[in-house]
């Protein structure tokens, strides 16, 4: 069922992805409106200071204008195709995890059966024909009738605990998966709001001040896309602590006689419940992944700048303040010595 639910959010980026080309109609007449502001202002820079017009950085919003036209090929395709193989190389590790821990868990129910089986004591609980057989060996006398309604109470009160501890970890299964299937939406919902206004944000960055709006979109792009491989990983490394803990307690039923199975599948569900709130870690961990110093280092720029504009209006302003407090020159008179 989850399967298809994450298979119907794919299909849904999709279908939505034609609307990009509606918003790129707005975004090529912003963007070039900020080209001629953007090259006026450079040519008339240089015109200004009687310099040779440097053609190379006129061409940016040139070449950001082309990605907005194209925008659905040549930026969201080219993104998608890069990260795509990260996606399926983190889902196929999953599966392989998530097969291994099935078998595991068939392997350990077996044994867990097999180990009831040997006792006396508690191969009727597991088994009808050991309970009728049990049953039979018993006569009518009082202390009979007694173990009888005892042996009735103890394989009620195993189903009932058995029923109650296999209800609780469905629920946690179900809880497990839903939160998974949450990252999943909340991702796709955030990669279609991010590749629709995708087109407006490169058009924005075609204006002075604003350079790093493009780096921000990519930066934002590729740490929401990682949350699913970011949620695949814990997944599989989830599968394999349940690994890892089947294989102790396939040993331990095959070695110990006195193994506690209770306390096994107290362990499961623990990690169940640090399953289910690790999930919403996932997209703290996509934003270690990729970062992105422009709009850092823009504003380290502009306070550079101003810290030395502020420097040398300073000492202008200390060398006027000078002249201007000095005493008047004196030209020396004829005769004096």
């Amino acid at each position: 069922m989850f399967d298809n639910l994450h298979q119907i959010l794919r299909d849904l980026y999709v279908d939505m992805m034609p609307l990009c080309a509606n918003m790129a109609g707005v975004a090529k007449g912003l963007a070039g409106l900020g080209a001629l502001f953007y090259v006026a202002n450079k040519v008339w820079q240089s015109l200004s200071r009687a310099e040779p017009i440097d053609v190379y950085p006129l061409l940016r919003p040139f070449a950001i204008g082309l990605c907005i036209m194209f925008f659905p090929v040549f930026v969201l395709g080219t993104i998608n195709t890069i990260l795509s193989p990260i996606v399926r190389g983190t889902h196929q590790m999953l599966e392989t995890q998530t097969l291994d821990m099935n078998e595991y868990q068939r392997l350990k129910d077996r044994l867990e059966y097999e180990a009831m089986m040997r006792s006396p004591e508690t191969a009727y609980l597991v088994n009808n024909e050991e309970f009728d057989r049990q049953l039979e060996e018993l006569g009518w006398r009082p202390a009979d009738l007694i173990t009888m309604a005892g042996m009735y109470i103890e394989r009620s009160m195993y189903n009932m605990r058995k029923s109650i501890r296999d209800w609780f970890r469905e629920i946690l299964e179900l809880i497990f998966q839903a939160a998974a299937l949450v990252i999943d939406t909340i991702r796709t919902f955030f990669l279609i709001v991010l590749a629709i206004l995708g087109p407006i944000a490169f058009a924005i960055s075609v204006y002075d001040g604003f350079q790093s709006t493009m780096t921000q979109w990519i930066t934002r792009y590729v740490s929401v896309y990682f949350w699913l491989p970011v949620s695949d990983l814990f997944s599989c490394i989830l599968a394999r602590i349940q690994i890892l803990t089947l294989q102790r307690d396939i040993t331990e039923l095959a070695t110990n006689p006195n193994f506690s199975i209770d306390a096994s599948n107290a362990t499961y569900i623990i990690f169940m419940l640090i399953g289910i709130v690790g999930y919403f870690t996932v997209p703290t961990v996509a934003n270690w992944i990729i970062t992105a110093g422009g709009l850092g280092a823009y504003n380290r720029n502009v306070h550079k700048g101003g810290v030395l504009a502020a420097g040398a209006a300073g000492n202008i302003s200390g060398r006027l303040m000078n002249v201007a407090t000095a005493p008047p020159y004196q030209s020396p008179r004829v005769g004096q010595s």
